[in-house]
C-alpha cells in the first residue's frame, strides 16, 4: 500500500483548479496552518492552484497574516463561503474589493451544511437566519455585487417559513489532529477542541474528494486504541507531520495539557477588576443568569461576565458553553478563545449547533456593534469593516434569554465612578444607536414576536425591546436621560418610568449575588404583622425564573401562614419584580391555592406602570383578580376597606 504520509508540497500538488476547498479552525484554534501556508506558497510560485472555493464555518487565523490570510491573494480563489470573516482580512478585502463571489452564512449552518453533504442531502433546512441579512429578501447572505447567485431560498413547510441553505460539494478537506497512524487513523489527544473535522472529512470522501489531515506525529498502524480514534483511516488521503511552530494548540498557547482535558487546573484566586465601564457592564449582565441555566458568552465584552461570576463566586450556579463545542468548566479568553479548562465535555461544533438551534440556551450573552428603535442588532458589517455574523443569528435566535452588552458610545469614552455614581469623564465619538442599520443581524421585532424577552444592557442604562420598540428600562445613578443619553442616540426610545440601576454594580464589593439568584433573602421578605394580621411580601427586585423559584415563595409563605393560625390579608410590592413567561401559570395556580386555604385577600402595588398593566393583564387571563395599585398606601386601604378574615387556617 502506498504511504499516506507526505510532505505538505506533496499533498497541496494533488488540489487543483476550481477544487472546493474545505478549512477546519475556529478562530485561534485548530486550524491546519502547514496546509494553508504551503497552498500559498504553490500558488505565489506556480500561479496554481486558482479559483478555489473555499468553504469555513468558523473564522481561522491571527488577523493578519496566518490561517485563512494565506489564501488572500486574487486569482487563488473565486468564490468563499464563511461564516466569520474578522480573522480573515485578506480574503475580506478581496470580497469587498469585488475580486470575489462572497457569503455570510451563519456558523451553525455551515457546521451543519458538512454533516448534511457527508449524508448526501441537498442542503439543510433552518429557521437560523430568517428576517436577517441572510433571509433572501434581505440579501440572502450576499456580499458583493459580482455575487448573482442565491444559495438560500425562503420555501413554506406546513404553513411555516423555512430557509434552505445549499452549498456544492466538497473536493478536498483539510482536517487536523495529533497522531495518525501510518494507515490514516487520527486522534486528538492534544487538541483543545474537535470541531467538524469528522463531518468535513466525511463530506470530501462522499464527494470523491480528498482528505488531507495535518498532524504532529505518526504511530504504527494499530497502535491507536480505537475509542481515541476521531477519524477513521478510511477517511483520510494524505498525512502531514507539522513542524511545531505550525501546529500550536492555539495562537496564544503552544500545549496547555489543561486545554486538552489531561487534568483539572485549581481554581485561581479571586482579584476583583477595577469599575471601568466592561465591568459595570458585565456586573449588570450577570444579574439576568438563571440558576441552573446554560449560557453562552461571546467573545469580548460579554467574557466579562465569567470574571464577574469567578468573583461572585458563583460559577457552581451555571453550565457555560462556547459555540466551538466547549461545555463546562471555565472558558478561555482572548486569543485562546472557544478553549477551557476544566470541561464537562468537548462535543463536535456541529453537535454543539444543534443543540443551540434546538433551544438548547437558557440565556446567551453577547456582544452589539449597532442598535436600532426597533431593537435590531449589527454585528457582522458595519464601519466599512466584513466582520460576518459567526454563531451570532444561530445563538440569538434560539436562546430563551438574549442579553446584548456593549457601551453606550464607542471610540473614546471615558467613564469614572465616585460615590457610587457613575460620571461621563469623555463621550465616545461613535454613536451605537443608530437610526439605520447597516446590516441586519439580529430582527427585533422578529424576537418580540416570538415572545424572546431580550435586553441591551450598558454602562449608563438598560434598555428592553417592548412591544413598540425599544424602551429605556434602568438608568445608572449619576446619569442624566436629557444630557448623557438622549444626544447620544440618533433615535429617542420608548421613555416611561424607568429604575435606578441596582447600586451594588457601582459599588467595588462584592454584590451577593448567589443570594440574589437563589432568592435565598426569602425569609426576610415574607414578614406577619400580627396586629393588623398582614402578611407582607417584599418581592422588590425578584426574577422568578425557574419552578423552583415559585415553589420557594409558596414554602415560606405556606411557613408564615401556618404559624398564624387563621386567613390573612396580603400585601405584595411588585416593584422591579420579574417573571419568566414560563412561570405565569406555576404563579397563577399558586395564588389560587393561598387564597382557597390561607389568604384572605390579595393586594398588589408596584410603581411601573408597565408592570402594573402586565400582572393585571396576567392575572385577569388566569381568573385571578387584577388588583394591582401604584403605592402601598392604596394597596393597604383598599385591604382596609375588605376586613379580614378571623377564621381558622383550613
Amino acid at each position: 500500500m502506498r504511504s499516506k504520509i507526505v510532505t505538505a508540497d506533496e499533498a497541496i500538488a494533488l488540489i487543483r483548479d476550481g477544487d472546493t476547498l474545505a478549512s477546519t479552525g475556529f478562530v485561534q484554534t485548530g486550524f491546519a496552518e502547514a496546509l494553508l501556508s504551503a497552498l500559498e506558497r504553490r500558488h505565489l510560485a506556480t500561479g496554481g492552484p486558482r479559483n478555489l472555493a473555499l468553504f469555513a464555518a468558523a473564522g481561522q487565523g491571527d488577523g493578519k497574516s496566518l490561517g485563512l490570510n494565506h489564501l488572500g491573494h486574487v486569482g487563488l480563489l473565486r468564490r468563499v463561503v464563511a461564516g466569520h470573516w474578522g480573522r480573515m482580512p485578506k480574503v475580506a478585502q478581496l470580497a469587498l474589493d469585488n475580486s470575489i463571489q462572497a457569503y455570510n452564512l451563519p456558523q451553525g449552518i455551515i457546521c451543519q451544511l458538512f454533516r448534511d453533504l457527508a449524508a448526501g442531502k441537498p442542503g439543510t433546512f433552518s429557521k437560523v437566519g430568517l428576517h436577517t441579512f441572510v433571509d433572501p429578501r434581505y440579501g440572502g447572505g450576499r456580499i458583493n455585487a459580482i455575487t448573482t447567485k442565491d444559495i438560500v431560498s425562503l420555501v413554506e413547510v406546513e404553513g411555516e417559513e423555512w430557509l434552505f441553505y445549499r452549498v456544492g460539494k466538497v473536493d478536498v478537506a483539510f482536517i487536523r489532529g495529533t497522531t495518525a497512524d501510518t494507515f490514516g487513523n487520527i486522534t486528538m489527544e492534544r487538541e483543545a477542541l474537535t470541531l467538524n473535522n469528522l463531518a468535513m472529512a466525511m463530506a470530501a470522501k462522499n464527494s470523491n474528494g480528498i482528505v488531507i489531515a495535518q498532524v504532529e506525529r505518526i504511530a504504527e498502524r494499530s497502535c491507536l486504541p480505537p475509542r481515541q480514534v476521531k477519524i477513521p483511516g478510511m477517511l483520510v488521503d494524505c498525512i502531514v507531520v507539522a513542524e511545531p511552530a505550525q501546529h500550536m494548540q492555539t495562537l496564544a498557547t503552544p500545549y496547555s495539557p489543561a486545554y486538552a482535558g489531561e487534568f483539572r487546573v485549581p481554581a485561581a484566586s479571586v482579584v476583583s477588576t477595577p469599575l471601568s465601564e466592561r465591568k459595570l457592564i458585565a456586573r449588570r449582565a450577570a444579574f439576568e443568569l438563571p440558576p441552573n441555566g446554560i449560557i453562552n458568552l461571546g467573545v469580548g465584552m460579554p467574557e466579562g461576565v465569567a470574571t464577574v461570576v469567578h468573583e461572585e463566586r458563583i460559577s457552581h450556579l451555571f453550565t457555560l458553553t462556547v459555540e466551538s463545542g466547549l461545555i463546562g468548566g471555565i472558558p478561555s479568553t482572548g486569543g485562546n478563545f472557544g478553549t477551557g479548562v476544566n470541561m464537562d465535555a468537548v462535543i463536535d461544533e456541529n453537535q454543539q449547533f444543534d443543540f443551540y438551534d434546538g433551544g438548547g440556551l437558557d440565556m446567551a450573552c453577547l456582544g452589539m456593534a449597532e442598535c436600532d428603535a426597533s431593537g435590531s442588532v449589527n454585528v457582522s458589517r458595519f464601519g466599512g469593516r466584513l466582520v460576518g455574523a459567526g454563531g451570532f443569528i444561530n445563538i440569538t435566535q434560539n436562546a430563551r434569554l438574549v442579553v446584548f452588552v456593549g457601551t453606550f458610545t464607542g471610540n473614546g469614552l471615558k467613564v469614572a465612578v465616585e460615590d457610587g455614581k457613575l460620571r461621563i469623564v469623555e463621550e465616545g465619538r461613535q454613536k451605537k444607536f443608530v437610526r439605520q442599520l447597516e446590516q441586519i443581524t439580529f430582527n427585533g421585532q422578529y424576537a418580540y414576536d416570538r415572545g424572546k424577552p431580550v435586553y441591551y444592557v450598558t454602562e449608563r442604562c438598560v434598555f428592553r425591546r417592548m412591544r413598540r420598540g425599544l424602551a429605556l428600562i434602568e438608568v445608572a445613578p449619576g446619569i442624566d436621560v436629557a444630557r448623557d443619553i438622549l444626544p447620544q442616540m440618533e433615535f429617542e426610545p420608548i421613555i416611561g418610568e424607568y429604575a435606578t440601576m441596582d447600586p451594588r454594580i457601582f459599588n467595588p464589593d462584592p454584590m451577593g449575588l448567589e443570594r440574589e439568584l437563589l432568592n435565598l433573602s426569602m425569609p426576610e421578605r415574607v414578614t406577619y404583622d400580627q396586629e393588623r394580621n398582614i402578611l407582607f411580601l417584599n418581592f422588590e427586585g425578584m426574577y422568578v425564573r425557574v419552578r423552583d423559584d415559585v415553589q420557594a415563595i409558596w414554602d415560606i409563605c405556606e411557613e408564615r401562614c401556618r404559624a398564624a393560625g387563621r386567613r390573612v390579608g396580603v400585601i405584595i410590592n411588585y416593584d422591579r419584580f420579574r417573571i419568566s413567561q414560563d412561570m405565569y401559570d406555576a404563579y397563577a395556580e399558586m395564588d389560587r391555592y393561598f387564597l382557597a386555604h390561607y389568604f384572605s385577600q390579595i393586594t398588589r402595588y408596584a410603581t411601573s406602570a408597565f408592570l402594573r398593566a402586565k400582572l393585571g393583564e396576567a392575572f385577569s387571563q388566569r381568573s385571578i383578580a387584577p388588583h394591582v395599585f401604584e403605592r402601598r398606601e392604596e394597596a393597604q386601604a383598599f385591604l382596609n376597606t375588605l376586613g379580614a378574615d378571623a377564621g381558622d387556617v383550613r
